[in-house]
């Protein structure tokens, strides 16, 4: 396939605006043929610079875009069926995370996906990260020894006011969940990129200081097969800021902190040194790439819906501990 991959955008929030548009406009094989919000402001503001079309109709965009691909930037719960929508119309589409509300619901696409003849990638764009592929080889390589120790670490204020174009995040039935499934998703896809999935879980989620449905608070103890424990907490509700992930093992570590900084601290021993791991100017810049190249190649993409949909398998596990306080298998 050597032609340039039309892209139609759905949804024109915050991600699309800052990440989504320009990745999709420095890929030299894309081009954003249209965009699609409800806003219809919104829609031309966002078409006008990029020579695209503008749409605030989601079948109006499928049909007359002449798209080949769709990147679904809605909220959550409007992922899978706009993108099942897209398969069915012959489309390949790179979906949003969390991929869906909740695993069965990931199933639903996954079974679209493969009813097609169509790619379908979802954006845990982590997984592109040179600290991601760092971690990587060090296990590969056994440089850890044996892992014994996985910490996760997300907090941040989040409190929007209703009128707050955000504020679908802290409804359940529209965000899937508060800070487990907005950061804590993208923490769950690395942990499953690197060792697979948890064996049990078990987790404590509540809400302590916000006056909305979705969680504010959340502990999580798991186990990963092997035995190596796993320590995750992520919360809406502290003014400061913090945003770490650690890999200890008997013979070394690595902590980024900030998880998306440009270097990682790793330790062997008792010796310490900082590695440079620059991370892309724009992040879902490397997502797209891969994308693009997926369907050029023939090849899947490297987050498939089947591989994100393991992070909602985990992510209903940890809110089912939670209800019935008590551990539960993922298995």
């Amino acid at each position: 396939m050597n032609k340039t991959i039309d892209w139609l955008l759905v949804g024109g929030g915050d991600i699309a605006r800052k990440r989504v548009i320009p990745a999709l406009l420095a890929e030299p094989r894309s081009r954003v043929a249209a965009i699609c919000d409800l806003d219809e402001s919104r829609a031309r503001e966002l078409a006008s610079p990029c020579g695209a079309e503008s749409y605030t109709d989601y079948a109006a965009a499928l049909s007359a875009s002449g798209a080949d691909a769709v990147y679904v930037a809605t909220p959550v719960f409007l992922h899978v069926p706009h993108a099942i929508q897209a398969l069915e119309t012959g489309k390949h589409v790179l979906v949003e995370k969390p991929v869906a509300l909740n695993y069965a619901e990931a199933q639903k696409l996954i079974a679209a996906a493969e009813k097609s003849n169509c790619k379908c990638g979802v954006s845990y764009f982590r997984r592109f990260a040179p600290k991601y592929d760092m971690a990587k080889k060090m296990i590969e390589a056994g440089e850890f020894g044996q892992v014994v120790l996985i910490r996760m670490t997300y907090f941040s204020w989040f409190n929007p006011a209703r009128d707050d174009p955000k504020y679908w995040r802290v409804i359940p039935e529209k965000s899937g969940g508060g800070p487990l499934s907005d950061m804590g998703t993208h923490m769950f896809d690395v942990l499953i990129g690197l060792f697979g999935l948890p064996e049990k879980v078990y987790a404590k989620v509540a809400t302590l200081t916000h006056n909305y449905a979705v969680e504010d608070s959340s502990s999580i103890i798991m186990t990963m097969p092997g035995g190596a424990q796993v320590i995750a907490s992520f919360n809406w509700n502290s003014k400061t800021w913090s945003h770490e992930f650690e890999i200890i093992g008997t013979e070394a570590k690595i902590k980024w902190h900030p998880y998306d900084s440009n270097s990682v601290v790793k330790t062997v021993g008792r010796e310490i040194t900082e590695v440079e791991t620059p991370t892309p100017e724009n992040v879902h810049f490397p997502l797209v790439e891969d994308f693009v190249s997926a369907v050029k190649e023939g090849r899947n993409p490297a987050v498939t819906a089947a591989e994100a949909a393991k992070t909602n398998l985990l992510l209903d596990a940890v809110y089912r501990s939670a209800r019935e306080n008590r551990e539960t298998s993922l298995i």
